[in-house]
């Protein structure tokens, strides 16, 4: 018995000690160094870290324990012969979770969770930003490390297990084991069980999230209900109800016209990427964006805007929908509550507007094709629409290419009123552009965005098109630049809102604070058509608008920035991880009861 009892104990220690060593790696690979990160917190990640580092290994030595509690009763139990394939199926996925979790955490900043999957159905795109060296020397050091554990699990199992002298006594021994066992996964014998906040030590995100095993936030996030209105439940109804109704008014009055007419041709130019932190004017990278400066001067300028997520799936539902992000999941990837949601697209299509869309990459990507069908696009442009002698971008086809094949679109059109809508590429990882004014990789890429989409401005407003076109420029997400300070905060999100165009009754410069998902209300409301039916969406230049506020989500977390400041609140250790420039309880609780309604809303669809 005791050889079962020592055998056990190595393979706990083996899989437990491989969790510990992988934070500093982790923390390493992520640039600690970098971030002046202490040697001693090393030393406190580790241990911070352990308790989910034992739960998750309490996971995997179940099946180990299961065969020792069946081998009790055999003469000559085969065990290594029968654990061999277990231990490479576990070792190589907790290899793959260590390094996707390691290589992921500079362009999430997060730790791996369920929301990886979602880009699975599309790994050619998912990949895109990285070069094939780069994905080719990963895939080594995961089939390397799960071999070498392999190895030594394979090693300290020993190849036959002898009969149990004492079969009852042993069985009774090996389920109170199991029962320890039971206690370590379960993170104690106290009410709380394991979560990711317990492993939280400190106010820096980063050490937090280093602590963190990427296993078990994988796990436990994969495992979360589906019932989407039982989640979040931080208060009963009445008490919800009476802080979320005031946050999102209906009705009132436009406080000011914008257009000249109410039916003006529409084109939404959804940019990827494009934050305020390349654009000069908002406090953003010098010389990356001097057309949208020079054209903000002409036009309906939105500074105050913040983006609702962090990622293109979801900027697009909160865009064209009004509808509201998530922390942890993408509508688009639900097609079944998806197609419930309203969108401009589709008010627009009953007023007899004819509508399409324009992507240079794959539209397939994380179910973006079934999403703008269901909307209202009657008409799809991609990427198999171009040449591949077209196809210069990771991703696709660049923006110079597509603003072109726009303007030819739209140059002679006749079938007014009419609503396209389209996607540029370019501002992505990897940031290879046909273009090269400034020095940095990245903020040139934006550069030439922000070039094409200039110059597209210049030829369209000399056709006939103009008089009655009204233009939107928006980013889909904002974007982390310069690498610095909290990926999620309000220099991350905050983002551009420009309209020009022939339909532009006069310059004016809006100073309201609001989310991008209010462009659905106040664009309907401007074109004197209802929006009711967007639940998260505000008229921002409405009379009953008297709170302007902005609300974001991302791995993890939410914020709320009002005139007061702003707060992100970490929804794994329920506390706030960020507040400036002070504490403030009403933003953290406007900001649980938008969480609470915005999932009560996904579970009622």
């Amino acid at each position: 018995m005791k050889k079962r009892i020592a055998y056990l104990i190595l393979v706990f220690a083996v899989i437990f000690i491989f969790f510990i060593l992988q934070k500093p790696f982790f923390m390493l690979y992520n640039d600690a160094p970098g971030r002046l990160v202490p040697f001693s917190s090393y030393l406190q990640v580790m241990f911070h870290g352990m308790s989910l580092d034992a739960a998750t290994t309490g996971y995997l030595t179940a099946i180990p324990w299961l065969t020792i509690l069946i081998s009790i009763w055999f003469k000559k139990f085969p065990l290594r012969q029968l654990l061999v394939g277990y231990y490479a199926i576990v070792c190589l996925l907790i290899s793959l979770i260590f390094v996707g979790d390691m290589c992921l955490y500079p362009f999430w900043n997060f730790k791996l969770d369920a929301s990886v999957f979602l880009y699975l159905d599309s790994p050619k795109n998912a990949m895109a930003s990285v070069s094939t060296g780069f994905i080719i020397l990963r895939i080594l050091v995961i089939l390397l490390l799960s071999g070498f554990v392999t190895w030594i699990l394979y090693r300290i199992t020993p190849r036959y297990l002898p009969p149990a002298n004492r079969k009852i006594t042993g069985t009774l021994a090996t389920i109170l084991l199991g029962g320890v066992l039971f206690i370590i996964i379960r993170g104690g014998v106290s009410e709380s069980t394991s979560n990711i906040g317990q492993v939280y030590f400190c106010n820096d995100e980063f050490l937090n999230h280093s602590a963190v095993n990427p296993a078990f936030s994988l796990i436990a996030s994969a495992g979360k209900t589906k019932n989407y209105s039982e989640q979040f439940n931080y208060f009963d109804e009445t008490h919800r109800k009476e802080l979320f109704d005031n946050l999102y008014p209906t009705g009132g009055e436009n406080t000011v016209e914008l257009l000249n007419t109410k039916r003006p041709d529409i084109l939404i130019i959804l940019m990827e990427g494009f934050g305020a932190t390349m654009v000069e004017s908002l406090g953003g990278v010098k010389g990356a964006s001097p057309n949208i400066d020079r054209l903000s001067k002409e036009g309906i300028w939105f500074t105050q805007c913040y983006a609702n997520s962090f990622r293109t799936d979801r900027g697009t539902i909160c865009t064209f929908s009004g509808y509201q992000s998530f922390p942890d999941l993408s509508v688009m990837k639900i097609p079944a509550k998806s197609r419930t949601l309203p969108s401009i697209a589709g008010k627009l299509a009953k007023e007899g507007y004819h509508t399409d869309f324009l992507y240079g990459g794959d539209i397939n990507f994380t179910n973006m094709k079934s999403y703008l069908l269901e909307s209202g696009y009657q008409n799809l442009t991609a990427d198999t629409d171009f040449p591949m002698s077209q196809h210069q971008n990771a991703w696709g086809v660049n923006d110079d290419i597509t603003f072109d094949h726009l303007y030819q679109m739209l140059k002679d059109r006749r079938d007014s009123p009419w609503h396209t809508a389209f996607l540029t590429l370019s501002s992505h990882e990897p940031f290879e552009v046909p273009y090269h004014r400034l020095k940095e990789k990245q903020p040139n890429a934006f550069a030439f965005t922000d070039h094409c989409l200039g110059e597209f401005v210049e030829r369209i407003r000399k056709t006939p098109v103009w008089n009655n076109l009204l233009i939107v420029c928006l980013p889909d997400h904002g974007f982390y630049y310069p690498a610095e300070g909290n990926g999620h905060d309000a220099r991350i999100h905050h983002i551009p809102m420009l309209w020009l165009g022939g339909a532009v009754k006069q310059p004016i410069v809006i100073n309201q604070v609001m989310n991008q998902s209010d462009l659905a209300a106040t664009l309907l409301a401007q074109l004197g058509i209802d929006h009711s039916e967007f639940n998260f969406s505000r008229n921002i230049l409405s009379t009953a608008y008297t709170y302007p506020f902005a609300y974001w989500t991302f791995g993890g977390g939410f914020a709320f920035a009002d005139s007061t400041g702003v707060t992100l609140v970490d929804i794994n250790a329920d506390r706030p991880m960020l507040e400036i420039p002070s504490p403030d309880e009403n933003r953290i609780l406007r900001g649980k009861a938008i969480l609470q309604s915005s999932y009560d809303d996904l579970g009622e669809r």
